[in-house]
């Protein structure tokens, strides 16, 4: 058996993994620098899709649209975006910015490039060895719940799930794109609003949320 780490040598560790992450060049066709969330040990961690064109500059997960209206989700919940920040480890499927798609969208990480990035994540959820996780967006789900056929199947409950060797919880969540409907009509509002108001009675969530 290997010995668990003390929570001191965990973030000692992550911040190493995550100035590694920094460096990453691994995948060609994705446009840097590489986004990544702060070296924090949590009992949550956020999984974001792919970092969107204002992100990198930005140098940081969820800096535009789409941040603004998922952080008024976590606002409501007790918990504004400068305190998740500080207190949620924000990791993703893939950490840079795929670029643009044939049809204007943004163009969906190939199963490589998600494969790469992938040994990132898992790394990640060895160290900071979350009990709750909340995948935002589709392709966030399928990398935590692989049998998820549709968003109305998983979202607005939590799901016991083993994920990169660890038993932990998952509530997913819709993207909060502006581009998309599916949380503003329904049933994914009401859907929406079940997966918040599971998320911030979790543990988990009080734990960060009351967290001096």
């Amino acid at each position: 058996m290997v010995p668990r780490m003390s929570p001191p040598v965990r973030l000692a560790a992550l911040s190493a993994h995550v100035t590694q992450l920094l460096a990453c060049r691994a995948c060609p066709k994705m446009i840097g620098p590489v986004v990544s969330g702060r070296p924090v040990l949590s009992p949550v961690m956020l999984i974001g899709q792919a970092p969107g064109a204002h992100e990198g500059p930005a140098g940081k997960p969820f800096a535009w649209t789409a941040g603004k209206t998922m952080f008024r989700w976590f606002g409501e919940l007790g918990v504004d975006e400068a305190a998740f920040r500080e207190r949620v480890y924000m990791a993703a499927v893939c950490r840079c910015f795929p670029g643009k798609g044939d049809k204007g969208g943004d163009r969906v990480p190939a199963p490589d490039e998600i494969a790469r990035c992938g040994a990132h994540l898992a790394a990640e959820v060895r160290l900071v060895e979350p009990r709750l996780v909340i995948p935002v967006g589709k392709l966030a789900i399928a990398q935590v719940l692989p049998d998820a056929a549709q968003l109305v199947d998983v979202v607005g409950r939590v799901t016991r799930a083993r994920f990169h060797g660890r038993d932990l919880d998952v509530a997913p969540l819709p993207h909060p794109s502006g581009a998309s409907t599916w949380h503003r009509t329904e049933p994914g509002k009401t859907l929406l609003a079940a997966a918040l108001a599971a998320i911030g009675a979790h543990p988990a969530w009080a734990a960060v949320r009351d967290r001096v």
